[in-house]
């Protein structure tokens, strides 16, 4: 893919073994089960709701057939719990947004391998974080608005519910020579300032009135609304953010080349609907073939940011 993510943010932060089955190992990575003979599968708290779960298991069972071992999931607390698990054995498989995935290439040696794309369409792999207020919230209607608020991002290792909309809350107010220490503090830039803990608890949390603004996904904002779980009048969109390189299955370090190109060639054909509209949060979507490089951007953005 030919993309440009961020390139306004970022000048404005800077100006400021083979396949044997489920239960061998071989010399150096896993099979597919590993020590364990179970092929494991971590979602954070965005991919793990109510309507999730029957679809999770859908492509959890069709992996079993594939694998030819029991397949299962685990819901972790957050993304840094996934990468820890990723490192550790606990789990093989993740599916994990883009700081995420830069952040878990670099503590455990994590691999890419398919991304989500609208319509499969390599050209739409990306989304987008937005900033929502409430709609009865009238003091609130644009990004330059937020200065002196109470803010929930969403947890410190997720794209767009953090890195992003860091930078463009940054790239907004020139003048008050922000970095990320100074938007995380309580009393500084915001009045105060929390960790919701997935998109979906941040978003309610404006509507009930508990924080003034949060950042969330597009798309998790999209399927909240279409699931009845927030109404369109509840919130008001106050900024959208650059694209987003799309979120990505990734595989730990111990799986082994051939299970991994198996698992490759499964998830870039994988056609159940149900599983996109209700996991992966985008109707109609697809995985795609990807690789590192396709973060580089939000690699690069990270390292921008924990400069300051």
């Amino acid at each position: 893919m030919n993309k440009k993510f961020f390139a306004a943010a970022m000048a404005a932060v800077l100006g400021a073994a083979s396949f044997t089955g489920c239960s061998d190992k071989s010399e150096n990575k896993n099979s597919a089960g590993g020590e364990d003979g179970v092929f494991t599968i971590a979602y954070a708290p965005n991919e793990s709701t109510d309507q999730s779960t029957s679809a999770r298991n859908g492509l959890a069972k069709d992996l079993e057939e594939l694998l030819g071992c029991e397949v299962e999931e685990i819901q972790a607390s957050d993304y840094n719990a996934i990468i820890e698990a990723l490192r550790t054995g606990k789990a093989d498989m993740a599916y994990m947004g883009a700081l995420a995935i830069a952040l878990g290439v670099e503590r455990a040696d994590v691999e890419p391998i398919a991304m989500k794309a609208e319509d499969g369409d390599p050209d739409k792999a990306v989304y987008h974080s937005v900033l929502v207020a409430a709609s009865s919230n009238s003091e609130i209607n644009s990004i330059e608005d937020i200065k002196g608020c109470t803010m929930a991002f969403v947890d410190p290792d997720s794209t767009s519910g953090n890195l992003v909309p860091a930078a463009e809350i940054i790239k907004a107010f020139p003048d008050d020579a922000l970095n990320s220490d100074k938007l995380h503090t309580n009393g500084d830039f915001f009045e105060a300032v929390s960790y919701s803990g997935s998109h979906q608890a941040g978003l309610q949390a404006v509507i009930k009135g508990d924080v003034d603004v949060v950042p969330i996904s597009d798309q998790i904002l999209a399927s909240e609304i279409a699931n009845g779980n927030a109404s369109e009048d509840d919130v008001k969109i106050i900024h959208t953010s650059g694209a987003i390189p799309a979120e990505a299955m990734v595989v730990s370090a111990d799986v082994n080349d051939e299970t991994k190109a198996k698992l490759q060639e499964f998830l870039i054909s994988y056609d159940n609907e149900e599983y996109f509209t209700d996991v992966i949060k985008k109707e109609g979507a697809r995985f795609i073939e990807c690789s590192v490089e396709d973060y580089a951007d939000i690699v690069e953005l990270n390292n921008i940011m924990n400069e300051e």
